[in-house]
């Protein structure tokens, strides 16, 4: 295994940006900060959030009702200041991007417009280790519509011997019974990256509308949804985007789907923000992915995600991501030298994401997790009954955290 000297080494030659961010106390084991790898659950809060959001806190204080135009970032117009980040964070034009709601909520509004499903085309092809709040939409969208969720939702398994879903096999799945594919761009569980333009050009060609699940793929690997087609995709702000529990979560739509006449849900914020306060009964929403918006944003909601979004468009995806295929490399490496248990994260560096998912035979993985935390000052995340989730995120972890890491669980997993 790589000495402790070596990490430090790498580390002086290969930093990320953990200065921005808060790193919290260990717990345990003998260095003050944690090793800190469940950002593919909670990003660190970024040290600039606190004085940001008190800012924002503090127009209310001062204006009132005036921080709606007075504000020096006025609350008016504020979810535009989040559009071209996050736009250019997943590879999308400003007109087909809004921070909005939640993911599990926009994915909702978006298959209102997405999912129509007939008799002969009702079908939705999902991951069958799928996060479990994807079925549950996916689930009841069948169901509303008049199906039965058993015959419509086509749950897809990898291969008997494997544990990551070969793209071929996903293509083979498309029939021309299948009215939306729904996949993660990165599998939570896994970590495995999927081939996001291949099945989406093979979904269209099947006649089927093409959504993503990009919890785990934004911030995380580069993105280029306009480019390769994707009808529509929705993601949180929680994980690599660092925003916050809970945080905002963001919505992709095609430019050739706004400004149609897709069915939509709508309010208050759906409509033409030059024609809002005329207060018509009619909604004239803009043809931009802001038609999909029904509420007032909340403005405290969305400074963190500001915040955030700052820190990508300063550093950039394409850096983040060469620096995370080093990073993950390096604690493969470590992990096959010294740890007893299988990696079910896809070897190849290009199906992955900044995240090494790990079957512990003989422990609970939660078991696992707490000692981890509480001998060593590692935090990790498991997934019951058996997987421990490792994300070497490349703005704040190190070289040494993964050191760490495959130290303790060395020590902690019996041979």
């Amino acid at each position: 295994m790589s000495t402790e000297t070596e990490a430090l080494e790498l580390d002086a030659t290969d930093p990320g940006h953990r200065e921005l961010f808060d790193v919290p106390p260990a717990q345990g084991g003998d260095y003050p900060e944690v090793a800190y790898f469940a950002g593919n659950s909670l990003g660190l809060r970024p040290r600039a959030t606190r004085i940001e959001l008190l800012e924002d806190l503090d127009v209310w204080a001062a204006l009132g009702v005036e921080g709606h135009l007075d504000a020096e970032r006025p609350w008016l117009p504020y979810h535009e200041l989040l559009t071209g980040p996050a736009a250019r964070l997943v590879g999308a034009l400003p007109s087909e991007t809004v921070v909005m709601n939640s993911l599990t909520v926009n994915l909702h509004l978006l298959m209102v417009s997405f999912y129509r499903p007939t008799r002969s085309r009702h079908r939705i092809v999902i991951e069958d280790s799928a996060f479990p709040s994807d079925s549950y939409a996916v689930r009841s969208q069948a169901r509303f519509h008049g199906y039965d969720a058993e015959d419509a939702i086509i749950r897809l398994r990898p291969r008997p011997g494997e544990d990551s879903l070969r793209t071929a096999d996903v293509v083979e799945q498309l029939g021309g019974d299948v009215a939306l594919v729904l996949l993660g761009g990165v599998n939570y569980l896994t970590g495995e990256l999927m081939d996001i333009p291949t099945i989406t050009k093979a979904g269209h060609a099947a006649g089927a509308i093409v959504g993503w699940d990009l919890a785990h793929a934004a911030g995380n690997v580069p993105l280029a949804l306009h480019d390769w087609g994707v009808d529509f995709a929705a993601w949180c702000s929680y994980k690599y985007l660092n925003s916050g529990p809970g945080a905002l979560a963001g919505a992709f739509v095609h430019e050739r789907h706004v400004g149609g006449d897709l069915p939509r849900f709508e309010g208050w914020w759906s409509t033409d923000p030059s024609t809002r306060f005329e207060m018509t009964p009619e909604s004239r929403p803009p043809a931009s992915a802001d038609a999909w918006q029904v509420s007032n944003p909340p403005i405290f909601s969305m400074s963190p995600v500001r915040t955030s979004l700052e820190i990508f468009d300063k550093v950039g995806i394409g850096v983040l991501r060469e620096r995370s295929l080093r990073l993950t490399a390096y604690l493969e490496k470590l992990l096959a030298n010294g740890c007893p248990f299988r990696v079910i994260t896809p070897s190849d560096p290009a199906r992955r994401g900044a995240q090494l998912s790990l079957k512990v035979d003989g422990m609970r993985a939660g078991d696992l997790a707490r000692r981890l935390r509480f001998e060593h000052g590692v935090i990790a995340d498991a997934r019951e009954p058996d997987v421990l989730r490792l994300a070497p995120v490349p703005l704040y972890s190190t070289y040494h955290d993964c050191w760490r890491a495959a130290s303790a669980l060395a020590e902690v997993v019996p041979a």
